[in-house]
């Protein structure tokens, strides 16, 4: 479950950072490869923060780590989730980076098998299969982003 406001008694064991890097119309998703936690889905951009790292540092590390795309300042601050899985719980920082010209993405095939640029509206037809959650990500960013209910999904 994913919450637009803090549920009672949660408890979140790290924080995540994403990015929902976008170009023309299309986001940038990210493909994990099979030893991977939720493995063979597709994300966006995203990690753990390290302890003690603020969140600008951290999506920028990432980032660079991910994709390849280096930044100076970081991208644009969305918004505050928290999800909270069977056995975990967490934070997720979702960020925004628009970008002018498509760049050359370099991904860590140790942790990606590969990238698509893709409409958010297509990410969310069924075609692939998304890392958990990412399905009302998407939904809460592109399409309805109000935090009049408590629980998003």
């Amino acid at each position: 479950m994913i919450y637009a406001q803090q549920p009672s008694n949660f408890s979140p064991r790290f924080t995540i950072v994403s990015c929902f890097v976008e170009y023309n119309g299309t986001i940038l998703l990210l493909h994990r490869q099979d030893n991977k936690p939720e493995s063979n889905t597709w994300g966006v951009p995203a990690g753990k923060a390290e302890p003690q790292e603020n969140l600008s540092d951290a999506i920028i590390r990432e980032l660079q780590e991910e994709t390849g795309i280096t930044l100076v300042e970081p991208p644009s601050y969305i918004t505050k989730l928290f999800v909270s899985y069977p056995t975990y719980e967490f934070i997720y920082h979702i960020f925004h980076l628009s970008l002018p010209n498509l760049p050359k993405i370099l991904i860590n095939p140790k942790e990606h098998k590969e990238y698509r640029w893709i409409s958010p509206l297509d990410a969310l037809d069924g075609t692939i299969p998304l890392i958990g959650e990412l399905d009302n990500c998407i939904r809460y960013v592109y399409f309805d982003n109000t935090t009049e209910e408590t629980e998003i999904a």
